[in-house]
């Protein structure tokens, strides 16, 4: 048998079948300006941020399923009630990453603002009205952090929940008077006829009577949030081409009532 030859006719031709292609280098895009841009990031407005404060609160604070789901499930839920909300129908729908990376900022940025709003609370001066308090809260947040406060919406809407209340309150009087006003408070407890502490005594238990009376009437608020929320979730879960007129009004009433 004769030895391969690369001058052989045979090779020649191999090669020139392989090479008779030409390959159009402009066609792989190589240095083309048509590489596609990443999509600009929506940003948040206020009402976005309102809707999903409700939407947090109503889902982390349901008994049934607040402490018992996954996370995953959690934001979920937290996503689902808020691309449901008829006042967001002309937004785009945030995925629940979307939702819970917002809410983390929120969260971080209020916690800040409650500790510089409670330190203006105790500076606050006789004369100052709560646009003072407002407006030297917005000046210590700054000092600390070195930029503005720019979601005052948010803490209005969370300002009264209990994981962000201020443990101080507003000061209208004077510092000298309310401090008069305890220095002579035991010299008037001297002079008191001995019938005043039966009648303080009295005062307590019906004050106490009261306590109970809000904490049953707490607990009856508290089941029908739950009734309600357990309708609207069955109403949501169904098409909302076969709802009733009824059912609508009733699943839009109770979006309502949610924020």
């Amino acid at each position: 048998m004769e030895p391969f030859s690369l001058d052989s006719p045979g090779f020649m031709n191999l090669l020139s079948s392989q090479t008779s292609q030409p390959i159009d280098v402009g066609s792989i895009g190589v240095g083309s300006s048509t590489v596609p841009k990443p999509l600009e990031r929506k940003k948040w407005t206020t009402q976005e941020d309102i809707v999903l404060i409700s939407a947090w609160l109503n889902t982390s604070k349901d008994p049934i399923v607040g402490n018992q789901q996954k996370l995953g499930s959690f934001w979920n839920r937290i996503a689902e009630y808020f691309n449901s909300i008829p006042q967001l129908s002309g937004f785009a729908p945030r995925e629940w990453s979307q939702c819970k990376q917002r809410w983390g900022r929120v969260n971080e940025q209020v916690c800040k603002f409650v500790g510089s709003y409670e330190a203006a609370l105790k500076e606050q001066a006789s004369g100052q009205n709560e646009n003072d308090v407002m407006k030297s809260a917005h000046d210590i947040f700054f000092n600390d952090y070195q930029l503005k406060f720019t979601l005052e919406h948010a803490w209005r809407e969370l300002r009264f929940d209990q994981k962000w209340r201020s443990n101080s309150v507003s000061r209208d009087g004077p510092k000298e008077k309310r401090k008069e006003a305890a220095e002579t408070e035991p010299e008037l407890e001297e002079v008191r006829p001995p019938g005043i502490k039966v009648s303080k005594a009295a005062k307590r238990k019906k004050h106490g009577n009261e306590a109970a009376l809000d904490q049953i009437e707490s607990i009856l608020a508290m089941k029908t949030i739950i009734s309600n929320r357990k309708i609207l979730d069955r109403l949501l879960g169904k098409n909302a081409d076969t709802l009733s007129d009824q059912e609508m009004t009733l699943k839009n009433k109770l979006i309502s009532e949610m924020l």
